[in-house]
């Protein structure tokens, strides 16, 4: 029983890897679906008051760490853009600052895959604290929430070209 929870946690170590930075049968994942954007094409907004490309960037490193922090119990308030969830981007319109945010969505990642390498399989079938579902649960939404955006980053890629 132990090794097969043990394969579970690599199991899901490999998902969260597919997800944002490994060759995948899906297609891009976040990280190439992002590789290669203009600080232009990044603030690019569809719509007024529609998201662009860089505030997804942001909102998954956000939720990396959401996730992060509800495994491992942590305090909220250690993300280093004060706010949750959506963050109003670009403030300030530089490559510099387009890379700072690309850097935060790296670190995040691996901070997350850092918990969920050296996670107990035990914790895997057991609700963290205010939540509704299961370890598992939440590591494997986190992956589909990257390979999501992934595709939301393709379409939005596809609008500017028209």
């Amino acid at each position: 029983m132990r090794d097969s929870l043990q394969h579970d946690v690599r199991f899901l170590v490999h998902l969260l890897r597919e997800g944002y930075d490994r060759k995948a049968w899906h297609g891009p994942n976040l990280k190439g679906a992002l590789r290669g954007l203009t600080v232009e094409q990044a603030s690019w907004r569809p719509a007024p008051g529609r998201h662009n490309i860089w505030e997804i960037a942001v909102h998954a490193a956000y939720w990396k760490y959401a996730v992060r922090r509800r495994i491992t119990g942590e305090k909220r308030g250690s993300f280093p853009i004060k706010g949750s969830n959506w963050f109003k981007r670009p403030m300030v319109i530089t490559r510099e600052s387009w890379r700072e945010d690309l850097a935060l969505l790296d670190s995040t990642h691996r901070s997350l895959l850092d918990v969920v390498s050296r996670i107990h399989p035990a914790v895997l079938d057991r609700r963290p604290r205010n939540s509704t579902v299961t370890t598992r649960m939440i590591i494997a939404g986190i992956a589909a929430h990257d390979i999501y955006h992934a595709g939301q980053i393709q379409l939005l890629k596809r609008l500017m070209e028209q």
